[in-house]
């Protein structure tokens, strides 16, 4: 099993008051609230925390979010290319540029080939759809948003592969007549891809493209059917089963000195769900073309149901404000302890849900500081992520037979 350090350099010092004004902290609060020095410190702390990752062999993942607290990443592809001149040895995800949201998906391929260049072939390109925030933030059509997810990384794909001079692309959601990017990527035939979805349908692509899925914070029965999915399209495309690490699971980590230490210091991470995420209708369930006609009524009857595309019935603890460490270990979003017990904990869930080959560890966000996350990655890396490499790929079974 392999290891990604997740760090969206968020920013927490709003005050309570405005925030309990503001109808959504992501695209709607205004921007007089993001001091830039304040900011500048943090692009610091959290780049100093990436030298720190290379140091120990602790890969990275750099996030893309517009326009709130959550995240001053506002593009991926630029962290990016800092990171792959600043960095020698760790691999780089980009989970990841929105591609469904920009217009070319002809210069996020560029962009991707660039900072592969630059980072001698360590980048790996990460997909995830926009959330109804970046919709609004980023000017585009919900409608057809599927459809536009996977029309761009097919049109990424051709232009990180095609080589003997330009080629043109007509298709339903993106035309481009003139495709020869300079460079070309370092690794051949291109960066590895993943995806971050829980939906069974997109996860069945996913699998039939032999793409790495990522499952964030969703559990053991959302994570174990998404994943069910995968395998199964996979057997009935007549393609040979997938192993452990074509699967990756993402959640909040925190390792101290004890398991009181880790659970207090770690607890600041549910910042995350419990405030970042505060979000108002327009850009949640009520936003057209994100939510299946058959599955739309029920969404809107449900007052816990949210985000652009989800799901009722998502089995998320972390689908609600008030969220506690307690809560968010026992669904398998958080692991926090001394590095005895976030290994158990990892493995505990890895059993569950029949086995994964990489981890997300989600171990800065909120309130906590550049020293506490320091601490995190450095006793992680050294007394937790040795164990977990001992895990070798194996061909992970569906668990319904």
């Amino acid at each position: 099993m392999d290891a990604w350090f997740h760090c969206e350099n968020p920013y927490p010092f709003v005050p309570d008051k405005v925030l309990e004004e503001v109808d959504s902290v992501r695209a709607s609060l205004p921007n007089r609230h993001c001091d830039p020095q304040v900011a500048a410190r943090l692009f610091e702390e959290t780049l100093d925390e990436y030298m720190l990752c290379d140091e120990l062999g602790l890969n990275i993942t750099s996030s893309e979010h517009h326009a709130g607290i959550n995240a001053l990443y506002g593009a991926s592809p630029l962290v990016l290319g800092i990171v792959a001149r600043q960095t020698k040895n760790i691999r780089l995800l980009s989970m990841g540029t929105l591609i469904t949201v920009r217009n070319d998906p002809v210069r996020a391929a560029e962009e991707y080939a660039t900072a592969d260049v630059i980072s001698r072939g360590r980048l790996e390109i990460g997909f995830v759809k926009s959330g109804g925030t970046e919709m609004a933030s980023g000017n585009a059509n919900p409608i057809g948003i599927r459809e536009r997810f996977w029309e761009a990384i097919d049109l990424i794909d051709k232009t990180l592969t095609s080589h003997e001079g330009p080629f043109s692309w007509e298709g339903k959601h993106f035309t481009h007549r003139h495709v020869n990017i300079w460079p070309r990527p370092y690794q051949q035939p291109r960066p590895p891809m993943w995806a971050a979805t829980s939906d069974p349908t997109d996860t069945a692509e996913i699998g039939r493209r032999g793409m790495v899925n990522i499952m964030v914070m969703r559990g053991v029965d959302v994570t174990k059917k998404a994943w069910d999915s995968y395998t199964h399209a996979r057997a009935e495309a007549g393609m040979s089963a997938p192993m452990t690490d074509r699967f990756g699971y993402s959640a909040f980590v925190y390792v101290g000195d004890t398991d009181e230490e880790a659970v207090k210091i770690g607890s600041k991470l549910l910042w995350f769900v419990n405030t970042s995420m505060k979000s108002a209708p327009q850009y949640q369930k009520f936003l057209p073309g994100t939510t299946p006609p058959d599955l739309a009524p029920a969404l809107y009857r449900d007052p816990n149901s949210g985000g652009s595309l989800g799901r009722p019935g998502r089995d998320s603890a972390l689908n609600r404000v008030g969220v506690t460490a307690e809560m968010a270990m026992a669904g398998g979003r958080m692991y926090a302890g001394n590095p005895d017990t976030v290994y158990k904990q990892i493995m505990d869930f890895y059993d569950k849900v029949g086995g994964f080959g990489q981890l997300i560890m989600v171990g800065k966000t909120g309130f906590i500081t550049h020293q506490e996350a320091v601490k995190n990655i450095t006793m992680f890396s050294k007394e937790v992520l040795p164990r977990l490499r001992e895990i070798k790929p194996v061909i992970r079974e569906s668990s319904a037979g």
